[in-house]
């Protein structure tokens, strides 16, 4: 009898520990959604039934949804729906997803979602694009990553009737930025914003809108791996905005491509990954755009911080909300002082929290505004000014054994090497040939001083 008793105890134990309580939360579904509609979720643990009355998610407010699946112990696939295969969740687009699948802990496991789209809906509303936002290019190349994504791009009001050389401003998540029929969850309203602060005379900035890779997402937006849900492919995401996208924005439109007015803003793992881009490449980024980041996908993001450390200046602006769980202040704040530690001046650094803040794009597109004014007010706006930085040439690039300089007014050249050492000082004015072929061989970074304002450029040397 004890033997028995035994045995149906380790039995039981066993069931207990090789199984886990999962819990699934829906904290964002298409805006499209009809009000009133139930949302299912339908898995091999259901027999694929996309009309479960037991797997209805309990409605929580604000589009929360929350169902616990109880026990399970090996990896499952599911999908949500409406209660029918017409109305099966899609991706991004709206098209067909593939199954999504998640593998138990062996403890108590949350799984967060977001729902993208509705198959039967398409996109999440109707088209509410500006005339200045266009398509640049449908299946732009990603060569670091081996894909193609669509590219948006916003233009000032005065671009096709001024000379004006534009501040650019990289964003993700290209399908929330502008246009209420492809977001999956609500759009930031970025180009109605910038149209009004431009009829308040704001200067204007081009803003360039990148797609996510709807299941790449996570990897594509933080450069550290989670050991649940992925990641690691960021740096290469960037150096694709750095390598193949920025030079083709450049090259096509009537930018200034310095650092100091380039800018990369994104939210949650946007967030993310426009601070690693903002650290980890301060040569070209001057303006951080931080909303709600998910710093909370590796706590790699501290050390990263300390061991990159500052090599330029630069302003942070971050941004988020008291109810989006217990560690987004913490967190933020945590970054903040790290940064401030490192040398960033106080006046180059803006942490915001907002009482009524929720991770949602109601709130990001709210607080938009705001933070591309902080981001940009530093710079001299002018027209004047920025048509010097825009008039500025160095040529060739990369050079042998002559550099020529092309400046539109009396400035003071810097050269400097890799470490930051000054190697070469002179005073230019209109245009000067600089003989360089006594410079070792690499990259240098070149600094033109002019009107208070600072013009950068790396170099490389043959």
């Amino acid at each position: 009898m004890l033997k028995r008793f035994s045995q149906l105890f380790v039995l039981l134990f066993t069931f207990l520990y090789s199984s886990a309580q999962v819990t699934l939360i829906v904290d964002a579904i298409p805006s499209n959604t009809p009000a009133g509609d139930d949302i299912y979720v339908a898995g091999d643990f259901n027999s694929w039934d996309p009309g479960s009355s037991s797997h209805i998610l309990l409605p929580q407010g604000n589009n929360r949804y929350v169902l616990n699946l109880g026990n399970l112990s090996q990896t499952f696939e599911y999908k949500f729906t409406r209660g029918a295969w017409a109305s099966v969740e899609g991706d991004a687009n709206g098209s067909f997803r593939p199954n999504r699948s998640f593998t138990p802990s062996g403890g108590s496991d949350t799984v967060y979602i977001q729902i993208l789209s509705w198959e039967d809906l398409g996109g999440s509303g109707g088209n509410t694009l500006d005339p200045g936002v266009q398509i640049m290019d449908a299946s732009f190349s990603m060569p670091q990553l081996n894909t193609n994504r669509r590219i948006w791009i916003y233009l000032p009001a005065d671009y096709d009737t001024s000379t004006k050389n534009y501040p650019v401003l990289y964003m993700h998540d290209g399908q929330n930025l502008f246009d209420l029929q492809t977001s999956f969850s609500g759009e930031w309203k970025v180009d109605e914003t910038l149209r009004q602060l431009e009829q308040a005379g704001d200067y204007g900035v081009i803003v360039v809108g990148i797609d996510n890779g709807g299941g790449s997402r996570l990897d594509e937006y933080s450069p550290w791996v989670n050991p649940t849900y992925g990641g690691g492919d960021g740096d290469k995401y960037v150096r694709f905005i750095t390598e193949s996208l920025k030079p083709h924005i450049d090259s096509s439109f009537r930018t200034l491509p310095g650092r100091e007015t380039t800018g990369i803003a994104g939210s949650s793992m946007g967030g993310l990954i426009s601070y690693y881009a903002g650290i980890a490449y301060q040569d070209v980024f001057g303006k951080v755009g931080v909303f709600s980041p998910s710093f909370w996908f590796s706590n790699q993001v501290y050390a990263f911080t300390n061991n990159t450390g500052k090599k330029e200046n630069g302003r942070f602006y971050f941004i988020g909300g008291a109810n989006e769980g217990s560690n987004m202040v913490t967190n933020m704040q945590h970054v903040y002082n790290d940064l401030g530690n490192l040398g960033f001046a106080a006046n180059d650094l803006k942490l915001v929290v907002k009482a009524d803040g929720q991770h949602a794009e109601w709130f990001w597109a709210r607080e938009f505004g705001d933070a591309y004014k902080w981001l940009f007010s530093d710079l001299s706006l002018a027209a004047g000014d920025l048509e010097v930085f825009s008039k500025i040439r160095i040529s060739p690039n990369p050079a042998d054994k002559w550099l020529h300089i092309a400046s539109p007014t009396a400035a003071r050249l810097l050269i400097l090497d890799q470490k930051g050492s000054l190697v070469r000082k002179e005073n230019i004015s209109g245009d000067a040939q600089l003989d360089v072929s006594e410079l070792p061989s690499g990259f240098y970074l070149i600094e033109i001083h002019t009107k208070g304002s600072i013009f950068r450029r790396k170099l490389l040397k043959l």
